[in-house]
């Protein structure tokens, strides 16, 4: 018996100016490419009559990013020129956290949330995982998303590296990892992904590694 078609939600996440140029400026992958995936999905998204959902993060006044009326905090014009079924402003890391974002969910029938925006490591990463956690299927957009270098006393990682590995964990057990072209080619197929296990991501690595 094949499995019934997904109901989904497109959830773009903070794609606003202090990433593009400010504060935080995302390194991997190029914020060019990653804008206009986030766009293309957004329209495709509108045409299969998949709902949008357009989530905004706000920082305490004053902050060094995200300070609610600065040029930073602005939502990216290829976001805010388009339409959108429902905005979120959020105050920490995960869409969930402190917002209506469940309730929604539920009430408008959506089983499967798709991951667009920034961080994939930190707001991505944490609505990914709450999520899954929920009992909501994942799909995280690789390619319309990204990253940016850290470096702490726990040591340091390009972004390029902390993109790349949030998605290959994500595939072992909380979302499916997509490209952006795949994705709106199952909109209109109707179809879902597949997601991986810890179990059998470690058995591929280890064969590769003997």
């Amino acid at each position: 018996m094949q499995a019934p078609a997904p109901k989904r939600a497109l959830v773009v996440i903070d794609v606003q100016n202090d990433y593009f140029g400010g504060g935080l400026p995302i390194e991997y992958p190029p914020p060019q490419r990653t804008l206009a995936n986030i766009g293309r999905a957004m329209d495709a998204a509108r045409a299969a009559g998949v709902p949008v959902v357009v989530v905004q993060n706000t920082a305490r006044a004053g902050a060094p990013v995200f300070d609610k009326g600065q040029p930073g905090w602005e939502l990216d014009p290829t976001v805010a020129s388009r339409p959108r079924d429902h905005y979120i402003e959020k105050t920490l890391p995960s869409v969930f956290a402190g917002t209506d974002f469940d309730p929604w969910l539920r009430a408008n029938g959506i089983d499967t949330i798709a991951v667009a925006g920034y961080m994939t490591h930190n707001c991505d990463a944490s609505t990914v995982f709450e999520a899954a956690h929920r009992g909501y299927r994942v799909e995280f957009l690789n390619d319309a998303s990204g990253s940016l270098s850290y470096e702490n006393s726990a040591g340091a990682a390009s972004g390029e590296e902390i993109h790349r590995v949030f998605c290959v964990v994500f595939q072992s057990r909380f979302a499916a990892v997509v490209g952006t072209d795949a994705w709106i080619a199952a909109l209109s197929a109707g179809g879902g992904f597949e997601i991986d296990t810890p179990y059998a991501s470690n058995q591929r690595a280890r064969a590769e590694a003997a």
